[in-house]
């Protein structure tokens, strides 16, 4: 997840005054995506769940990079 501003191929969604922007093709790869905040004892922040593979920069052999 990263700031961006909106461009060519991207659908925009807006959720409780928040605004997502994500590319068209990505979406239709991912999809469903699911966007949560979530609280905890160590912290919080948003958890992203898809249907993309998951891997890492390693090329996916590894589960931390």
């Amino acid at each position: 997840m990263a700031l961006d501003e909106q461009r060519d191929g991207d659908n925009v969604y807006t959720k409780d005054g928040i605004t997502f922007v994500m590319n068209i093709e990505l979406l239709n790869d991912a999809k469903p995506v699911v966007v949560d905040f979530m609280e905890s004892d160590y912290g919080s922040g948003y958890a992203i769940s898809s249907n993309l593979p998951k891997g890492g920069a390693c090329g996916g052999s590894c589960t931390v990079c």
